[in-house]
């Protein structure tokens, strides 16, 4: 049988510690082809790039085997230009991370990790997207290899329904401490942000963006639960964004000119 192509991606760029341990779970699953930034691209959320032109570097890092392409664009610019150029099909899956640092909750929406996710789904790509709550340079993400290869595994089998794709944190914790895989949903929480106002050696003035994280959602079958308590979180996530509960009470508004 033909084995499954499986693109990887994430949002810290090609050299980063995370997607290279994906990489080396994921050659045990298929033909991996790696489409990544080729520098970090944290907080990138959806972004894609209208303004300049993009380029797509191959390399080789572990051996010639390794189909990989540094790209100097954005995460969704990595998945939309290998579907459309530098795989030779449409893959199996496309798997994106491990990211450095939780995407949990409302992070779901800021993350270039999640967002290259997203865009394989809009692509028609079952896709998932790896995070560890750590990001230290010393993370370990060998503590959660198997439970990354069991989702991959599912999603492969099974696949994802049109408009969903999954994104999955791990918990910072040895591979023995963690308890197994929760299903969960997105918790409400948010980040209270601050800007503090800094002045520079010219005297001019600039700003440095800080915040504190904020959990109102005191639920047990939320993302934060889950990971507070040492367990993987699943939550799958849709991008057609409609409020659907919203549209007859809308529907009821006076739009009348006056």
């Amino acid at each position: 049988m033909e084995k499954p192509l499986i693109l990887v991606t994430n949002d810290d760029g090609i050299h980063a510690p995370g997607i290279r341990e994906l990489i080396d779970i994921m050659k045990e699953l298929g033909e991996v082809y790696v489409v990544a930034p080729d520098k970090p691209q944290s907080g990138m959320g959806h972004a894609v790039t209208i303004h300049s032109t993009i380029r797509a570097e191959k390399i080789f890092i572990e051996n010639d085997t390794q189909r990989e392409w540094a790209c100097s664009g954005t995460p969704v610019d990595c998945v939309k230009l290998a579907v459309d150029q530098l795989l030779p099909r449409k893959p199996d899956i496309c798997v994106s991370g491990i990211n450095h640092g939780s995407n949990s909750s409302i992070n779901v929406i800021y993350s270039g990790t999640m967002s290259a996710a997203i865009e394989g789904g809009i692509e028609g790509i079952p896709s998932v997207g790896f995070s560890l709550c750590d990001f230290s340079d010393t993370a370990n993400f060998k503590a959660a290899r198997k439970y990354i290869k069991s989702i991959c595994e599912n999603i492969l089998k099974n696949g994802l329904p049109e408009g969903i794709v999954l994104n999955v944190n791990i918990p910072k914790a040895e591979e023995k401490e963690i308890h197994g895989i929760k299903i969960c949903r997105q918790a409400n929480a948010h980040w209270n942000e601050e800007f503090e106002r800094r002045i520079d050696p010219k005297g001019k003035t600039y700003y440095w963006m800080t915040g504190k994280w904020c959990n109102m959602d005191k639920g047990d079958d939320t993302d934060e639960w889950a990971l507070n308590n040492n367990y993987i979180s699943i939550v799958p996530v849709q991008f057609d964004l409609t409020a659907f509960h919203f549209i007859e009470k809308i529907k009821q508004w006076n739009f009348e000119l006056k």
